[in-house]
């Protein structure tokens, strides 16, 4: 009998931008069942010292309408370990631009002997929530 795939994933996803999309896309294609994690205001003040563009509220709302997730929770620390105990996730996504960092290669050291995978996924360059605001910074700076 073929095994059930849970996947999770976690992301700011302040305005919502193709990137985001295709990490879905990618980890749902990898899964049966797809947990996305959305970070919450204050980890995002405390992670990145910035507030998001979109509340938090509303990119609960966005990620939960998008078909590629099957469920959508909060993320209110960086607390893999804790997130696995809460949803016994079988992959774990992630964009390839964090490969061979310190935090993941920490994560993947507490997550490997629990049995779960992994899955870097490609990065889509060009693209990122920090890029969109400053071009419109650019613009609202051009149109004054």
């Amino acid at each position: 009998m073929k095994k059930h795939i849970v996947g999770y994933t976690t992301g700011v996803y302040d305005m919502f931008h193709i990137g985001h999309l295709n990490i879905l896309r990618k980890a749902k294609e990898q899964c049966d069942y797809l947990i996305v994690g959305v970070s919450s205001d204050e980890l995002v003040q405390k992670d990145k010292n910035k507030k998001p563009v979109i509340p938090f509220s509303e990119r609960i709302e966005i990620v939960s309408a998008i078909k590629y997730v099957d469920k959508v929770v909060v993320q209110p620390d960086k607390n893999k370990l804790a997130a696995w105990e809460r949803y016994h996730f079988d992959k774990m996504f992630v964009g390839s631009d964090w490969k061979g960092t310190p935090q993941w290669d920490e994560f993947e050291k507490i997550m490997t002997p629990l049995g779960v995978e992994i899955v870097y996924l490609p990065y889509t360059n060009g693209i990122s929530s920090t890029l969109l605001t400053q071009k419109i910074q650019q613009m609202d700076e051009k149109n004054k």
